[in-house]
């Protein structure tokens, strides 16, 4: 008979983890103490938006119950607390609410459930949590926004820190990882922690390159996108590196793991100064559109219209946290802003010259300047000569090369785009 399992905390990482757990046959218990929490979801409302998550819910309802009631635990024989750790505008984490939440398992669930930490917390906690008589271990957590049901389906390896990695993992427990098809890496707690900021030190370490020769790039007159297809075919680095330019690091995670290291490097006398150099490379990279709307348009034109499509912090995810898009906008109170996205509302922006529309071409009706913040795959399907007879400028900002740029400027746009010279030769 598999085991029944539970997930609390039901914001993304809990939901997702939860309903996927479902997809796989499970029996899954989903907790929150927050009743405003549980409620819509009793009604098959998720607050997440992830690709194929409604349809998986749907199609698991019978397998998936939703509670505020703690004593529901007691039929799971494995808990995975799995609440979003919260974090400030430096990375700080705010790790209250998953204590309060931990400890509410731990004296819910019976004594013979296996406790799961799948949060993301900082090395040194789970072994803090350990009781006398209980079972707890530390789970890496791989879901990126976007794509985060492909990776709860088809984890690439489950790290799990324990108390004792040389101790077979608990039957239960076992029988869910072994549902996936993939290894299983055991280690100590504080491995298991600090192998997930490795991880993502690692992917840092490649934007922060893109990032930095693809600026280069836009002054000497090479094309980074010419360049990518080299470096991806080099076993040193390999065809999924993140080699993409952006707009610096959002979303909070990574700016979490780049706190916590340089944290601890005050703390312990380490060496951080090319974390720092990847924190300084990702607030310069930040200004990119803000630095050519205003050499372009803001300094030359009175009372313009700025569209721009995209509010989230990336494609196929209603999140905000550390959005660019958000962060211009902070910039630009005093100019006239049209938007759409196609799954978060302008209300979330404080912008007292806002206006929210319901498609892309609406969205550029009138408008100075076009500035894509947001990589939705429809967006590219836009005909850029429709764009330009929507428009009164010509100026297209597109940092992630949303649109062709040959389409663009065929149609008479002004397409500017990361990695690439504005002008032919360079410098």
């Amino acid at each position: 008979m598999r085991p029944v399992l539970g997930f609390a905390g039901m914001t993304h990482l809990g939901l997702v983890s939860g309903i996927s757990a479902a997809e796989k046959g499970f029996r899954v218990i989903c907790f929150d103490p927050d009743l405003q929490r549980i409620a819509p979801l009793l009604k098959g409302v998720l607050p997440v938006s992830e690709p194929s998550l409604d349809e998986l819910m749907a199609k698991n309802r019978a397998s998936l119950s939703f509670t505020s009631n703690a004593a529901d635990l007691q039929a799971c024989d494995v808990v995975y607390v799995a609440p979003d750790v919260p974090t400030d505008d430096f990375g700080g984490s705010d790790l209250g609410p998953i204590n309060n939440l931990l400890g509410r398992v731990l004296e819910a669930s019976r004594d013979d459930t296996v406790i799961v930490v799948l949060s993301q917390v900082p090395p040194g906690f789970t072994r803090t949590k350990q009781r006398e008589g209980r079972i707890l271990y530390y789970q890496v957590e791989t879901l990126i926004f976007g794509r985060a049901v492909e990776r709860a389906l088809q984890p690439e390896r489950y790290i799990v820190g324990c108390a004792d990695p040389r101790r077979p993992l608990p039957e239960p427990y076992r029988v869910f990882l072994a549902a996936h098809g993939c290894p299983v890496l055991p280690m100590r707690y504080e491995s298991a922690e600090l192998a997930k900021i490795s991880i993502n030190m690692c992917l840092v370490a490649s934007v922060s390159v893109a990032n930095t020769l693809a600026e280069l790039c836009e002054h000497i007159g090479a094309d980074w996108s010419e360049i990518v297809p080299a470096l991806k075919l080099d076993r040193r680095i390999g065809p999924y590196s993140y080699l993409a330019p952006g707009l610096g690091i959002a979303g909070g995670n990574l700016e979490r793991d780049l706190a916590t290291v340089c944290s601890y490097a005050d703390r312990y006398g380490t060496d951080a100064g090319v974390v720092r150099a990847w924190i300084a490379n990702s607030h310069h990279r930040r200004d990119w559109v803000l630095g050519v709307l205003y050499r372009e348009l803001l300094s030359k034109v009175d009372d313009p219209l700025i569209a721009v499509l995209g509010l989230a912090y990336k494609q196929d995810t209603n999140s905000v946290k550390n959005s660019p898009s958000i962060a211009l906008l902070g910039h630009l109170k005093p100019f006239r802003v049209r938007v759409y996205d196609p799954v978060v509302p302008a209300s979330v922006v404080p912008h007292p010259l806002i206006h929210d529309a319901m498609s892309e071409l609406e969205t550029c009706e009138g408008a100075d300047v076009l500035v894509l913040m947001t990589p939705w795959s429809q967006f590219s399907g836009v005909d850029p000569r429709e764009i330009a007879k929507s428009m009164h400028g010509k100026l297209v900002l597109d940092p992630y090369a949303v649109l062709k740029a040959a389409a663009c400027r065929d149609a008479g746009l002004d397409y500017r785009t990361l990695g690439v010279s504005s002008f032919p030769g360079g410098c």
